[in-house]
This record gives structure tokens, sequence and C-alpha cells, in this order.
């Protein structure tokens, strides 16, 4: 790691170069061949995938995405009246012309078309069929119905549009959300450093790893299946761990500085040390990301690459870029006090052990260490770890308890913001035509015998006496055809759990008995059901993920602190930040406490998909803490062989920067809650809570406290385990020390006063 910082280092000007020219080189790339982005959520062994995939070979028209333009009249006008009718009529047939569009159906071309008035004839609609899919439809497309469609509007006319097509088109992801994540964070960092220099490193490095990686990630969209939705929740994680990966190499560095090194030397020594636990760190968060892939779903994968590339682009350049401004800045990454300070002692005594006699230093309990307020907490956990290992469990109990009632699905577009075009059509047709009517299901019958007609129509009749279907309707088939789609419209709206009850109803009661003695053969598809049978996979597959991700987490931190118990306690730390991280999610997105106000709609369910990428994003997360609050514990366990004293020292010592990463994480995080995307504010929330418990209450309280009560069997591993397991360093070389010679590079030579010397702040 030091060959590479003092390359950058010396060629600190092309380095720079060269991360200038890749974010334009991206993005001229982006620019010209664009992204292609897929929010396809199908699981290829399901039913309503078959169905899906039968449908697109047979009717390739009704593959297509199918949106809606809905208009509800005000002052007692109707939608039938003549002025009404033609303004609508007008738009309806410029958009059947538009580029794109198989297709309108208008509720003013007959009997049929009738059933899409509502019974007061105050709303009524009209479905357009797109020619493809709704992420293979180009943007300007549907910009351009969107456009037709809302220029019909007038005073007592009303006009919305729905569907995922245009749900696509008409999302705004908040810029501001980065805004102030970034901004926050600087403000965090300004008081932790004191010093612009040092606070605008990291934010720089973090935003170059995001811009790379959310660039990189629209080229590989061209290859991969990856979600819209991938970049937002790229550029989430990615501006968290970035900052705070370059935050770590900061405050490592500048203690390099203030122990005497010059900059070139306290930069290698920082990515030798700190810059190892990065990699180390990042490489967790990549694997555990990547471990999606066990799942076998390509909407997960796709997320997964996203979020992989521009976490490993923030390492890049934390490890690259980071040390090149760091040249540049020089001494200036110190506050004027530390500089100050600096020069003093460089003009005095050479060997920089000042106030070594001072109360203030005996009252830490370690040479060289100042009494602050991290390591006067410290000493309050060593002296009482019971009753706060007590009070930190209670209270991530109690924000966990709701987790127990967590049900997943899928949010529609009732969940949108009210403000949006999808809502408000979305509620136009919820007053109009009923809740059910959002979210149709779509039945595709296989009709291959001459008899399977009058079996279909048997099923029709059937499916409309079940209590919780509010109609039934059978599209018209074309000679020789030997597909049918029958739409059923359920009572309860989409994401209601009385709906997922209804497709198993339909599923496991109704069809069945139907197709008796029939070559009939029906499946239950349509936007709905494809979510639901999501749903269920992801939960069945969820509990094999865990366990995985729990495997790779003991293994890694028994290879780091050759230890039993170590990995141990950190297994069950990750168990409590996902239970909080859930425990949030539910009361606040399920149980509906304030998600309106966060511009995430009304109480529904949690999406299906958030559980595997928070434990994946979390599982890293918390490692990252886990492991820099214990290597500086087993540092000064290889020492002093004093476990009390290990554990005071390094809760102590890296209480200030634990916290300011996690605060910072927080802030990010929890900008994302107004996003105007539910699914991105489910991530901010789960994250910003979920890090910020775990720092507070685990790695400032619990663990520590656990580590005083269990004593030396902490750092007990049997000797047969320990010569099988391989030997892995993560943060490299101790702390810097002051002056020249053997004292500086090795410790180890004179204990006593290297550690001395290397506590200086």
């Amino acid at each position: 790691m030091s060959v590479i910082a003092r390359w950058c280092h010396k060629r600190r000007l092309v380095t720079v170069l060269v991360w200038l020219a890749l974010i334009i080189g991206l993005g001229a790339l982006t620019g010209s061949a664009g992204t292609k982005y897929n929010d396809t959520m199908s699981i290829p062994a399901s039913e309503s995938s078959q169905a899906m995939d039968l449908l697109k070979q047979a009717m390739p028209a009704s593959a297509g995405d199918t949106d809606q333009v809905v208009w509800h009249t005000s002052g007692g006008a109707k939608v039938t009246d003549a002025d009404i009718q033609k303004r609508m009529t007008d738009a309806l047939n410029q958009i059947a012309t538009s580029p794109g569009v198989a297709g309108v159906t208008s509720p003013y071309s007959g009997p049929r078309g009738a059933t899409q008035i509502s019974k007061d004839q105050t709303t009524a609609y009209a479905t357009v069929n797109f020619a493809q899919e709704a992420h293979d439809i180009p943007n300007a497309q549907i910009t351009h119905v969107i456009d037709v469609a809302q220029g019909a509007r007038a005073g007592n006319l009303q006009v919305e549009l729905g569907g995922q097509a245009i749900s696509q088109a008409d999302r705004k992801v908040g810029g501001a959300a980065d805004l102030i994540g970034v901004v926050a964070a600087l403000i965090v960092l300004g008081l932790v450093f004191r010093a612009f220099g040092a606070a605008v490193m990291p934010i720089l490095t973090g935003v170059a790893g995001v811009i790379t990686g959310i660039m990189g990630t629209g080229q590989l969209s061209h290859l991969f299946s990856i979600s819209s939705t991938a970049p937002t929740l790229a550029t989430l994680v990615g501006l968290g761990v970035g900052i705070d990966y370059a935050l770590f190499i900061v405050n490592r560095h500048r203690k390099g500085l203030m122990s005497g090194l010059s900059v070139e030397d306290s930069v290698a020594k920082a990515l030798n040390t700190s810059g190892r636990a990065v990699i180390f760190a990042g490489g967790t968060v990549v694997i555990a990301l990547l471990g999606m892939f066990a799942l076998g779903l390509s909407f997960l994968n796709g997320m997964a690459i996203g979020a992989a590339v521009t976490v490993s682009m923030t390492v890049l350049a934390a490890i690259t870029l980071l040390p090149a401004m760091l040249g540049f800045l020089k001494l200036r990454v110190l506050s004027k006090k530390q500089r100050r300070e600096l020069a003093a002692r460089q003009a005095g005594v050479g060997v920089l052990v000042p106030y070594q006699h001072s109360s203030r230093r005996r009252a830490s309990g370690v040479p060289g260490q100042p009494e602050t307020v991290f390591t006067r907490w410290a000493a309050k956990v060593q002296a009482r770890p019971l009753g706060k290992a007590v009070l930190a469990i209670a209270v991530m109990a109690v924000v966990a308890v709701p987790f127990f009632s967590i049900r997943l699905g899928n949010s529609d577009a009732g969940n949108d913001p009210k403000s949006t075009t999808t809502r408000q059509a979305y509620d136009l047709l919820a007053d109009g035509f009923g809740k059910g009517f959002n979210g149709p299901l779509t039945l595709v019958a296989q009709t291959p015998g001459a008899g399977d007609q009058q079996a279909l129509s048997k099923l029709v009749d059937r499916i409309k006496t079940v209590p919780d279907v509010a109609a039934v309707a059978a599209r018209p088939t074309q000679p020789g055809q030997t597909l049918a789609v029958v739409q059923v419209v359920p009572v309860s709206s989409p994401q209601d759990k009385a709906t997922t009850d209804l497709i198993d109803t339909l599923r496991h009661d109704v069809i069945p008995p139907a197709e008796a003695g029939t070559t009939l053969h029906v499946m239950v598809s349509g936007p709905t059901a494809i979510s639901n049978d999501f749903s269920h996979t992801l939960t069945s597959k969820l509990p094999l993920f865990v366990a995985i991700i729990v495997g790779l987490g003991c293994v890694l931190m028994m290879l780091a602190f050759r230890s039993l118990l170590v990995p141990l306690i950190g297994v069950a730390m990750n168990l409590l930040t996902m239970g909080v991280a859930f425990g949030s999610l539910v009361a606040v997105f399920q149980w509906g406490w304030g998600s309106e106000a966060l511009g995430a709609g009304g109480a529904g369910p949690v999406e299906a998909f958030v559980p595997v990428i928070v434990i994946s994003i979390l599982f890293g997360l918390s490692m990252d803490y886990q492991v820099f609050l214990i290597s500086r514990m087993h540092e000064e366990w290889s020492h002093s062989k004093d476990n009390s004293r290990s554990v005071r020292v390094g809760h102590g010592e890296t209480g200030q920067v634990i916290v300011a990463a996690g605060i910072i994480m927080t802030c990010v995080f929890g900008a994302f809650l107004f996003n105007g995307q539910r699914v991105i504010a489910e991530f901010g929330m789960a994250l910003a809570v979920a890090i910020l418990l775990d720092v507070l209450m685990l790695r400032l309280v619990l663990v520590p406290a656990l580590m005083h009560r269990f004593g030396r069997a902490n750092w007990w591993l049997p000797k047969w385990l320990d010569k099988v397991l391989p030997h892995m360093s993560v943060e490299g070389e101790p702390d810097p020390v002051a002056g020249s010679g053997p004292a500086a590079d090795g410790p180890h030579d004179e204990p006593e006063l290297a550690y001395a010397n290397q506590r200086i702040q």
C-alpha cells in the first residue's frame, strides 16, 4: 500500500488528471451510448412469468405496456357532455397515432367502451397500449403521450395518467437529497477536523467515486439487467461509505503529521494502516452485495452490480485520488492550532512526548493518551458494564419489535407522492371504479381443444361468484387463436393482503376444478401476481441468504482477530442492527407512522427486495465499525495481554472517529428519506436508523461492555484452529510514531516510548 501511496503522492498531478479524464470519458460515453435500465421484475420458474412469456409470443401487441389516461369532471359536468367528449376524443386520436403506441381503447367507442365510464359519469379512462414493454419505450415517446393528454385539461376537466411507463417517465430523482447529505457530512467533518481542507477531502473523494461508479453502472446496463432504481441506491450507499473511508485515512494522516512525519511518509503510513482497513471494509461490502447473486434473481443482481461497482470506485478513489490531493494540501490538512503546535514542537526538543506528566493524561489511564469525552466514557463503561449493556439491548429491542409483524410485498402508484399524475390517476380510478381496479389480475388460458372455449366460459362464470372478485371480463379472441385472456378485478387494492389471498384462492381452489376433463390450462399473471410471486420467492430464500451473510462475517472476523468469541459478538450485533432496521421500516412504511409526511404515500407492505439489499449493506457497514473498533483493542492486547486495558484503550481512542463516521452516514442516508421515491425512502430510513443506533448503542456501549465481562476469553482460539486458519492483517502496521530511526518504524523495540509517542494527537 505504501508503494501506491508514494506513487500517487509524487505524481499527484498525473493522478488527478487521470481521474478527471476517467470522469469526462465516462460522461462522454454515457452521452453517446445512453443507458438501458430495465425494471422488469420476474421469476422465470413462476406461473406468472411463464404466463407473461406465452402472452408475448402469441399476442405481441397485448404484451406491450398498458397505461391509462384518466379524466374527471367537476362543477356538475359529465364525461359524456359533448364538449368534454370532443376534447378528449381529439386528444385520444392524437395519442393513437403517436410513435410507439399500438392502440387506444376509448370509452366513447361503443358498448365495450361504456364500461370505462364510472356510474356517476364523472370519471372515465382510456387504455393506451404501447408496442413495447415500459423499460424498452424511449422516454421521448412516453413524454409525448403525457403532453398530449395533459394538453386537454380545462377548468372543469382534470386529466391524469397512470401505468408503469408513465411512472417511469414521471419519476423525479431528488438531487436535493444528495446535496443535503453532502452538506451535512461537510458540517460534521468541519466540526471534527476544524480544518476546511481536511473536511473537503473526504467529500471530493466520495463524490468522485460515486460519479464514476454511477456512470460505469449506466454502461453496464447494456450488458446486464439493471433497475432504474440502481443508480439512486448506488448514490446512497456510495456517498456514505466513500466519505467514511476517506475520513479514516485523513484522520490517520493527520495523526502521522502530528507525530513528526513528513507529508509523503505520513500519507504512506496512513495508506498502509487505514488504507488496508478501507480495502478490507470495501471488499466486505462488495462481497455481501454480490452475495445476492446466490438468490438467482436478475432484478436483484442488477442492483447488486450497481452498488458494488460504486463502492469499488469509492475505495479506488480513497487509495489513489485521496493521497494525491493530500499531497497538494500539505500541512493545510491540519487545523491552525495543530499547525502552531507542530511548529512549536519541531522548534523545541526532538522527542514528541509533551504533557506526559499532566493530570489529564494520567486520567486516561494510558501513557501519552489525552483524556477526552470518549476516554472518560470508556472508563465509565468499564466500571459498570452490565447495567449499560442491559440498557443498550433494551433500546435496540424496543425499536426492533415491529419487525415481527413485517409483511413483504410491493407498493404501487397509491404510494407515489400526492402531487404526481400517477398518484392522482390512481386515486381517481379507485374512487370511480373501486380499489381493485388499479391492480387487475390477468388470467392467461391455453385453449387448444374445441371444448376449451366452453370450459373457459364456465371458469369465468365460476370466478364471478368468488367473494373477493369485483368484475371479470374475457377479451375477444381471434379465429384460430389458442390463447385467451381474462381480466379479473379484485375488490381490494393491489397491495392489500386480501388480493394476495385471492391469487392463492384462484390458483388452488377455483381454477383446478374448472379445467378437469379438458386440455384447458389457466395461469394467473399480471403485475400484481408477478409482484406476489416475487415476494414469495424472496421470502423463502431470505433465511438462507442471512445464514450465508452471518457465516461469512464469522469467518472474516475469526481470520482478522484470531478469536472465537469476537466473531460471535459481531454476529449478534449484526442481527440486532438488522432488527432495528426492519423495525423502523415496519413502523413508518407498513404501519404508516409518518410515511405521508415523507412523500412516500400511505401505509403499505415493505418492498420485497428491500430486506435483502439492506441486509447486504448493513452487514458490510456494521462490519466496518466492528473491525475499526476491535482492531485497536486487538493491537493493544497483542502488547499488554491486559483485556481491561485493551478494551478501554480501543474504545476510548476509536470512539470519536466511529461516532463521526456514523453521524455522516446517518446524515447521508437520512437525506434520501425526502427523495420522493418510496423505495429509496425505505432504504434511507432503514440504513439511517440502523447505523445511528449501531454506533451509539452497540459500538459505544454494548460491544465494549460485553468484552469487559468476558475478559481474556475474548481472545481465545484453539491452537489447532489457529494453525489451520491463514493469517490476515487488517490494519497493517501500527500508528506512525514520532521522530526517525528505529523508534519511528518499530514500536516493538521500545514499547513504552513508542506507545507514548504514537498516542500524541
